[in-house]
């Protein structure tokens, strides 16, 4: 047993305590019982490797569990939520600290409230508020705001969606609904973050001056996960021919497009080092570039450990690299595991790359694989991604696109390529206005292949099935099965390689 293999292990049992946790509330005398029978383990048969790594197995358990309940606990133990669905109005000062989601008609803030007062009586209460209001006036990033209103619980459920539990994952547990608001300054976040999301909104507007409508609503999509300028009419057929997570800088797609990245600088000659440092430096641009939120830096942050497994050329350093990574992550917010679908896409998506994409590169043997293009890796890399993340996607949202495969396969692979072009095309139009205006013509020709392979699929008749109320056992078995048949693909290889 190799240390890279206990130090594995270790990271396999504090997920599964942070996940036990997650789901059962065990007792500290108890937890304090099993923590002993563990130190006994490692004491006794500390000569006996396999037992004593037993043991400090049950200890990193142990640790999950209790760094999850004591994070939980911190943030449950908010005041602020005490003062939901009151009668009486709250009167709050707090700084927006991220960036407002701008919808059709409204806007929503992150509000970091630090000043509360209930009939002009000051409470010594901070907290984190989502507050929706109307679009105009604009408010940004950094903002000081005085709102009036009443504070709300969040809806547990929005079409089939617990939102309660999507905002308890980043301590959000009060909501506001059109209260009144006055700025009472500007410039208070943080510099930096500050000047990303105004270099971000300086790209829109160069984007926007060369591209129309629908296809300059997919640009913003594909870059920033933003929606504002898609019709519900294109969401409906996102969903409906399974593509919507185009629209959302999603972990699966940072994860998919750095991989993608890395095989389409080795198809250009550059050397395995080369390729290596340079997808790092476009992955780490294009997080900065998209305002470097949280989701998009945990599945950057994943994504850099599968590319260095990948540089190192061991797939299997990859899935421990990964598996650190993720570790590491749910130390910082042990919510992520079972609230955070961005976390669960992003990470599951990287293990279907690391265990399933070698077989399907097998299987699809006698697909062209270009230098320039290399169709076959991004279609193993598409689909292996695809299918470990299908169960998260039809258990959350409750339908499943019958169309999506074919779909995803026809854009995907194209996604990487495309993304490389809009930044140079973006680019080259802030600095000189005539170059942008001739690399705006392969950008809206790319963008409207995916339009038009959307509009096409989505009016096939019985495009998605709906599936609604899926228990969470059937997740466990399809995981479970589609273990069993990873682990005899893997079997299969490695005996066909010792029979050459």
């Amino acid at each position: 047993m190799t240390a890279s293999k206990i130090f594995l292990y270790f990271c396999l049992s504090f997920v599964g305590g942070i996940f036990l946790g997650s789901i059962i509330k065990i007792p500290q005398l108890l937890m304090l019982g099993v923590s002993v029978l563990g130190m006994i383990i490692i004491s006794v048969f500390f000569k006996y490797k396999k037992l004593a790594v037993m043991g400090f197995c049950l200890i990193f358990l142990l640790l999950g569990v209790w760094r999850y309940q004591t994070a939980e606990s911190k943030i449950t133990d908010c005041k602020l939520q005490d003062y939901n669905d009151k009668d009486e109005n709250i009167t709050l000062v707090g700084i927006v600290f991220d960036e407002p989601e701008i919808g059709e008609k409204v806007i929503q803030l992150t509000v970091n409230a630090e000043q509360l007062a209930v009939s002009n009586k000051q409470l010594g209460i901070s907290g984190k508020i989502l507050v929706t209001t109307k679009k105009y006036p604009e408010y940004k990033y950094g903002d000081k705001l005085k709102i009036t209103g009443k504070l709300e619980t969040p809806a547990e459920d929005i079409n089939g969606f617990n939102y309660k539990d999507y905002l308890k994952k980043d301590g959000i547990f009060s909501v506001m609904s059109f209260p009144k608001t006055e700025l009472l300054g500007s410039g208070f976040g943080n510099p930096i973050m500050s000047s990303l999301f105004s270099f971000k909104n300086k790209f829109k507007e160069t984007a926007r001056k060369f591209i129309s409508p629908p296809q300059e609503g997919f640009l913003e999509a594909l870059i920033f996960g933003d929606e504002q300028n898609l019709s519900k009419e294109w969401k409906d057929r996102l969903n409906l021919t399974g593509t919507r997570h185009i629209a959302a800088v999603s972990g699966m797609n940072i994860t998919i497009i750095a991989s993608l990245l890395l095989s389409f600088c080795l198809a250009l000659g550059l050397w395995r080092q080369q390729s290596f440092y340079l997808t790092i430096i476009l992955l780490i641009f294009y997080i900065l570039m998209i305002g470097a939120p949280a989701s998009a830096v945990r599945a950057g942050i994943m994504g850099g450990f599968l590319l260095l497994g990948q540089n190192f050329g061991r797939m299997s350093s990859a899935s421990r690299a990964v598996f650190f990574a993720a570790t590491l992550m749910l130390f910082q917010n042990p919510l992520l595991l079972r609230l955070d679908i961005g976390f669960q896409l992003s990470f599951l998506a990287i293990m279907g790359i690391i265990y399933l994409q070698p077989s399907l590169n097998s299987l699809f043997k006698k697909i062209p694989n270009p230098k320039l293009f290399p169709l076959r890796t991004a279609l193993a890399t598409t689909i292996s991604a695809q299918i470990f993340v299908l169960p998260i996607l039809i258990y959350n949202f409750g339908y499943f696109s019958l169309l999506s495969p074919i779909t995803n396969i026809l854009i995907v692979p194209f996604l990487a390529p495309i993304t490389i072009l809009i930044f140079i095309f973006v680019l080259s139009g802030t600095i000189f206005h005539p170059l942008g205006f001739v690399l705006s013509m392969p950008v809206w020709i790319s963008l409207t292949y995916i339009a038009k392979i959307i509009e096409f699929f989505s009016r096939i008749p019985f495009a998605s099935l709906k599936i609604e109320n899926i228990p969470w056992s059937v997740l466990v078995i399809f995981y479970l099965v589609l273990g069993i048949i990873v682990w005899r693909l893997k079997k299969k290889e490695k005996l066909g390689f010792l029979k050459y």
